[in-house]
């Protein structure tokens, strides 16, 4: 069983930059995919971008591309989001999630954290 922790989130004016953490614990960090997703009032939860356990591979959602970068130190159990740019529609709740495979889709995703709030203000 894996526990997953985000933090850093917050309130942040357009064009700023956050960086979310998510802590694991109770499980081999290192053998997981782990990836961020995102859900805004009203919508769905979405994909934002996954890193493979080695960290060579990293996807991303189009709409993020260039302006949010994954990374993760296997050694301090830690993934990291770090956005830059950031526009009012980057305004959602950010989950972390562990998988046991490469995946951008949310049923592959086994463990969530509870997720942090990011808002930006235009």
């Amino acid at each position: 069983q894996v526990q997953l922790v985000e933090s850093g989130g917050g309130l942040v004016q357009a064009g700023g930059s956050l960086r979310l953490s998510c802590a694991a614990s109770g499980g081999t960090f290192s053998s997981y995919t782990m990836g961020w997703f995102r859900q805004a009032p009203g919508k769905e939860r979405e994909f934002v971008a996954a890193i493979i356990w080695s960290g060579g591979n990293t996807y991303y959602a189009n709409s993020v591309k260039g302006r949010f970068t994954i990374s993760r130190d296997n050694a301090k159990n830690t993934v990291y989001l770090q956005m830059v740019s950031l526009k009012p529609e980057d305004t959602a709740v950010y989950y972390c999630a562990a998988s046991r495979i490469p995946s951008a889709v949310e049923a592959q995703y086994d463990y969530w954290g509870q997720g942090t709030q990011v808002t930006v203000s235009s």
